[in-house]
This record gives C-alpha cells, structure tokens and sequence, in this order.
C-alpha cells in the first residue's frame, strides 16, 4: 500500500511539472477560420528562424517562456510566418508567407501582428521586443481590445 500512494505521489507530481504548450499553426486559413471560431485575436510572428538572431533572441526570452505560452494558450491564436535560408519550406508554404509579407508591410525581421478575427491589425512590433515575457505580455493585453494606430 505504502508503494502504491508513493508511486501515486511521484506520478501526481511529475503530471504537475508538464505544462501545455502553445501551438503555432502555418497555414493562414486555419489559424484565422481559428480566430474567428474561438474569436480570439491572431498573434502573427514573422521571423527567419534560422538566421535571424534577433528573431531566436526574441523567441527565447518571450515566445517560448511557461509566461507566454501559458497567456497564449488561453487568448491567442498563433501563427508562424518564418522565411528560413538554410532549411527550405514546401512551395506553397513559402509563397503563403511571402504574401502574408506583401498583404501586411513586413520588411524586416521580427515583426509581430496582432489580428482581429476580421483581420483588422490591433497592434504591431518591428524588430526585437525587450524586457522578458511579462511586459510583452501586458502590451498585448492592452492592444488585444483596441483599434490599430499606426
């Protein structure tokens, strides 16, 4: 008996330990027809994963944080744009993002949207954000229920 309640607590505890974590969709369709279901804003990061240093500086210290997945999860739908140089994306994966860059301006990296299910731009953040997940966070609170100032 003593074995089981001690095997219950360890199991109890490393269940504790996991956390959920946000998913990131690619494809734009899914991830607005998402927002519009759940009606809930869009988070569009658009990044070159693999060059880019500020964009995995920025993904490190904010977007892959338990603080902003566990925000995420609850009130965004996320959507990765990513222009990669050293491994390719499928063709019509690579020619969605490019429209995505063409449709809302991005010209450098990151550039970080927040969409209404409408597709209207709440907010927006070119190039590197600091200050860690929780002022990020705040900001996107702020701008999730306010109309888009250049």
């Amino acid at each position: 008996m003593k074995r089981l309640l001690l095997l219950a607590l360890v199991w109890g505890t490393a269940l504790c330990g996991l956390r959920a974590e946000a998913v990131w969709l690619t494809d734009y369709v899914q991830a607005i027809n998402t927002a519009r279901k759940e009606q809930k804003p869009l988070f569009i990061d658009f990044t070159g994963s693999d060059w880019c240093g500020w964009c995995v500086k920025f993904d490190k210290e904010v977007l892959s944080t338990p603080e902003f997945e566990a925000y995420a999860q609850d009130k965004l739908v996320l959507l990765r744009a990513d222009f990669p140089q050293k491994h390719p994306l499928p063709v019509a994966l690579t020619q969605q993002n490019q429209s995505l860059a063409q449709k809302y301006k991005v010209d450098g990296f990151p550039t970080l949207l927040l969409i209404s299910p409408t597709e209207k731009v709440l907010a927006r953040f070119d190039g590197y954000q600091e200050g860690g997940p929780q002022p990020f966070i705040e900001r996107l609170k702020k701008d999730a229920g306010s109309p888009y100032r250049p």
